[in-house]
């Protein structure tokens, strides 16, 4: 909904005659110059259907007329009055905007208090009060928007439970947006971990009984065969970027079904608050195909479908006119990120609709890009280059294989060899059937298959690690705790700085903690995080392990794709971890602060 400032209307030479957004008679103004009586008759229209609150109810009754009348306005003038038109909207309501009044729905008054896209609060100055009919609707103070952000920050701050605190920022983005991106940018670091991992996690678990107002589309096995509508009821029409997610495998806590539209709705805040790209360009969508989550099925505040999750030919066909629609109705350059899906789906995705569409999966793609930017910048501490080293993962779902393909990827680039060389040096540990080896290729899903070293079974992740030395471990199992004290101590009596990923999100599915990895290290692991862990002291000396977090990667790779409507995945991925890694080595490396 746009708001009118009726002294934006006033002087404009191509419509002097329109003092203001409603009729003449209404307001109490002659105009000073004629106007075309059809113009006339469409705004005294719309004047007609202004309800109490300043909103037009039946705009869409003047439809004819406004056609006829903008008819006689000459083509040849880019706008109405001039000027660079907004194509978004959303500063129409503070900012003077050469549209044509009557041909949109009008906010005014209570309703733009109630509007979240263009409410500023208290912010509202005396003439924009005056100007959008909210005289006697605020009190008189008009504090800025930075004394508004502190005192939400103390608000913030007193809450204990970080449950709470993503709470009321959801409900702030739900009634004052400008204020919730604001107060977002000004303390990311802060409140990054609440919109985001880890507490995100614990809110799309609890989603059902937390749940409020919608924030994004829902589309699920019952609008089959109408998805295309269910597209086009979202208000907003210029959608660039889609994050989408079914639900199936959210962090690393499994199958939460519609409830994990927390996802989407927190990766699109921070498109807006990182990347720069407009909250009504963003649309999150949850697929609800149901859910294998026995205790969601029997909770009465889930708000999903109750049913097993569809699989096979039914799936893929929903998925196939999901895609198909998206492109129909936002054109070919519309982004589409794929989030949280099963492994399987994951890599079908990708590899279906990569050719057809604009494409991306932070999981798979993402996360490999963040993290070999932490490898480069590590390599500053402990020498060498990629291919003098030796990475053991523990997972080997769509992260570990994806972080896997970009490490070898790139060893390639710096050295001239043979394939198999590279991949020698990555191995891949299951958690609950050891390491990927030559023996189990037949059973193996093909995006493993790539990883089967020609070696003896392996059973245990320590009998991994004492056989094969790795000095990089990565955990991206998704099963808290698996780094027990024997694995850490044995990646240390090997390695003079044994560099410990623990990459499974949220926090408490983490391999292992900060403070697990420095005390079983005597202090030397160089240490990083999915999830941010507190500073650790040991033995007088204070550690700040790093964080993996794919929040510095995909809000700026997604605005470049949105930019240049192409992707070169391999090339892309590369880029953005060059970039990453050397903001890490200059200025942002906790790890490599503990050391200088």
């Amino acid at each position: 909904m746009i708001s009118l400032s009726r002294t934006c209307f006033l002087n404009k030479a191509s419509i002097a005659g329109l003092s203001s957004p409603f009729s003449d008679r209404q307001r109490g103004i002659v105009p000073k110059a004629p106007c075309s009586l059809k113009i006339k008759a469409a705004a005294a229209a719309a004047a007609s259907n202004r309800d109490r609150n300043g909103t037009v109810l039946a705009v869409e009754t003047v439809t004819k007329e406004m056609a006829e009348a903008e008819s006689l306005i000459d083509d040849s003038q880019p706008t109405v009055a001039g000027g660079i038109r907004d194509a978004y909207g959303e500063d129409a309501a503070t900012e003077d905007q050469p549209v044509t009044p009557w041909s949109l729905s009008v906010a005014c008054g209570y309703s733009l208090l109630r509007d979240p896209r263009h409410n500023k609060g208290l912010a509202f100055t005396d003439k924009e009060r005056d100007a959008h009919y909210l005289l006697g609707l605020l009190p008189p103070s008009v504090p800025s928007q930075e004394l508004q952000v502190k005192k939400l920050m103390n608000i913030i701050r007193q809450y204990q439970v970080p449950l709470q605190k993503y709470m009321y920022m959801m409900d702030l983005q739900e009634r004052n947006e400008r204020l919730f991106y604001k107060l977002l940018i000004d303390h990311v670091e802060e409140m990054l971990p609440i919109v985001y991992t880890p507490t995100v996690g614990e809110a799309c678990q609890k989603y059902g009984s937390i749940f409020s107002r919608p924030q994004g589309l829902y589309i699920s096995l019952k609008e089959k065969g109408r998805i295309l509508e269910v597209l086009r009821n979202w208000p907003e029409k210029n959608i660039q970027v889609i994050v989408v997610t079914d639900g199936q495998r959210i962090l690393g806590l499994g199958d939460l079904g519609c409830q994990g539209m927390g996802i989407p709705v927190g990766k699109l805040s921070l498109y807006t608050a990182l990347g720069g790209v407009r909250p009504s360009a963003c649309l999150p969508i949850t697929i609800d195909v149901g859910t294998n989550n026995e205790k969601l099925l029997d909770d009465e505040f889930y708000i999903g479908l109750r049913q097993r999750r569809a699989t096979g030919q039914e799936y893929d066909e929903l998925l196939h006119e999901f895609m198909t629609a998206v492109k129909q109705n936002y054109g070919e350059r519309v982004l589409v990120q794929f989030e949280d899906f099963a492994n399987h789906n994951a890599f079908d995705l990708l590899a279906k609709y990569g050719t057809t569409h604009l494409v991306f999966n932070d999981d798979i793609q993402g996360t490999a890009a963040v993290v070999l930017s932490g490898l480069m910048a590590a390599l500053k501490l402990l020498g060498g280059t990629l291919a003098d080293h030796r990475f053991l993962f523990l997972g080997a779902g769509e992260a570990g294989t994806g972080i896997a393909e970009l490490i070898a990827l790139e060893i390639s680039k710096q050295v001239q060899c043979p394939d198999d060389y590279y991949y020698c040096l990555l191995f891949l540990v299951n958690v609950m059937q050891g390491l990927i080896v030559e023996s189990r290729k037949e059973s193996l899903q093909h995006f493993k298959k790539p990883w089967a070293h020609d070696h003896e079974p392996v059973e245990t992740l320590l009998e991994a690690v004492n056989d094969i030395k790795p000095t990089v471990l990565i955990g991206t199992s998704g099963v808290g705790r698996t780094f027990t004290q024997e694995v850490v101590e044995a990646m240390a009596s090997f390695n003079e700085k044994p560099l410990i990923l623990a990459l499974s999100n949220p926090t408490s599915q983490s391999e292992c903690t900060a403070e697990q990895a420095y005390t079983w290290t005597n202090g030397r692991a160089i240490y990083a995080s999915g999830s941010p862990f507190p500073p650790v002291e040991y033995e007088g000396q204070t550690y700040v392990p790093g964080q993996s977090n794919n929040a510095y990667i995909f809000p700026g790779l997604g605005l470049g794709l949105i930019m240049s409507g192409t992707i070169r995945v391999h090339d892309d991925m590369l880029l953005a971890a060059y970039l990453v890694a050397y903001a890490e080595s200059c200025m942002y490396s906790p790890s490599y602060r503990n050391y200088r």
